[in-house]
């Protein structure tokens, strides 16, 4: 997905927008296996990059159906610990009829026949470390919950990050499963605030599991299979959050799970209000009216129908009360990054970031459909 980052003042300049950003990145348009697919939303265009060919979609009037996940990214340091993802990725992959990539980030190159190397390599010293890598990956392929699966095993040498967002776009990945935290290795990455950072750069939904949790995987014999019985939707309305909105919606409607929906009003508005009466406490009115409005539409929508909550309050909190209220088994939050104050690797908000860390399940960031809009704010219209 590619981001036009110039403010659009009109439908002209829109376009214009997206022909100087189709310009300025030659794959927009030399790439002959990507479709483009553009969607008015409001004030906002929202523009995705899709594998041209098949869609994924399986309703035809849906615009980006993403449900369910085939390819699941298994990042792993080896450890115990890290096994909590692996029923997931195995039973995400199971339920789709795909297959799991099981990923090892490395800080040394790492041959790529490493699983077929003749033993006398490994009696070189240096090499040694080779051997105990291959004795885990083995380990790891072998493991009953991989039974009937297609398994591809990814050894790579760089930083964790980068290289999984890479790994999204080179097998064609639909979802990322994270444990946050482990030790060697992927450790790095799979602790604090670097679980977050692949959370910001991969292209596609990221499964965060936080041991000990609350979780929805069912072991049957040596299967693992997804059984939700509570999603919750933390949303802001925005289209921003319209891709997490159609994930919660499929899921929901294949588990046969209840949908919950919330919207946290922050408590930042109820200080503005003080600061600033009259123009303060009419803006929380109308914002209170028009999230009623719309939890009413998401209540009697069709598909899924959405137990919906409104709640007033820090909105990370606010999510993860409600998560434990509910005894939710999974969240599903739309992810918006940002540029870092320093520059480098983008970051996610502070609410999200808090979900993520203090979640009572596991929770699915679903990144937002890049946006371009001239205005943040309210968002009056829905996206379909």
């Amino acid at each position: 997905m590619y981001f036009a980052r110039s403010r659009c003042l009109d439908l002209k300049e829109c376009w214009r927008s997206l022909a100087r950003n189709a310009e300025e990145n030659p794959a927009l348009n030399n790439d002959d296996n990507v479709d483009f697919k553009v969607l008015l939303a409001s004030h906002s265009w929202i523009v995705y990059r899709l594998p041209k060919g098949n869609h994924k979609s399986r309703n035809p009037n849906s615009e980006f159906v993403m449900y369910p996940f085939r390819n699941i990214l298994f990042p792993t340091d080896f450890t115990p610990h890290a096994r909590a993802a692996l029923k997931y990725a195995a039973a995400f992959a199971r339920q789709g009829g795909g297959r799991v990539v099981q990923f090892s980030v490395q800080s040394a190159n790492v041959p790529a026949n490493l699983l077929t190397l003749p033993e006398r390599v490994f009696e070189e010293e240096q090499n040694r470390w080779l051997l105990q890598l291959r004795t885990e990956v083995r380990n790891l392929l072998a493991d009953p919950l991989f039974d009937g699966i297609e398994v591809e095993p990814v050894i790579v040498e760089g930083e964790p990050a980068p290289e999984i967002a890479k790994a999204v776009h080179h097998y064609d990945i639909d979802l990322v499963t994270v444990v946050t935290h482990g030790r060697k290795g992927l450790s790095r990455a799979l602790w604090g605030s670097t679980a977050e950072e692949i959370i910001a750069e991969a292209p596609c939904p990221v499964l965060t599991i936080r041991p000990p949790q609350h979780d929805f995987v069912e072991h049957k014999g040596d299967r693992s299979e997804v059984r939700l019985n509570r999603v919750l939707l933390a949303t802001n309305f925005r289209p921003s959050s319209a891709a997490a909105t159609q994930v919660a919606t499929q899921l929901a409607g294949q588990a046969n799970a209840e949908l919950h929906v919330v919207y946290v009003i922050g408590d930042y508005l109820e200080q503005i209000s003080v600061m600033f009466p009259e123009g303060g406490l009419n803006a929380i009115s109308r914002l209170r009216n028009y999230v009623q409005e719309r939890m009413t539409q998401l209540s009697r929508g069709d598909g899924a129908r959405a137990v919906t909550h409104i709640a007033e309050g820090r909105p990370y909190a606010e999510i993860v009360r409600l998560a434990s209220e509910t005894d939710s088994d999974l969240i599903v939050i739309g992810t918006n990054v940002h540029a870092s104050l320093f520059g480098g690797t983008p970051v996610l908000g502070s609410d999200i970031e808090r979900v993520v860390r203090n979640a009572p399940c596991p929770v699915l960031c679903v990144p937002a459909a890049r946006v371009v809009t001239p205005l943040p704010a309210l968002v009056t219209q829905p996206v379909s």
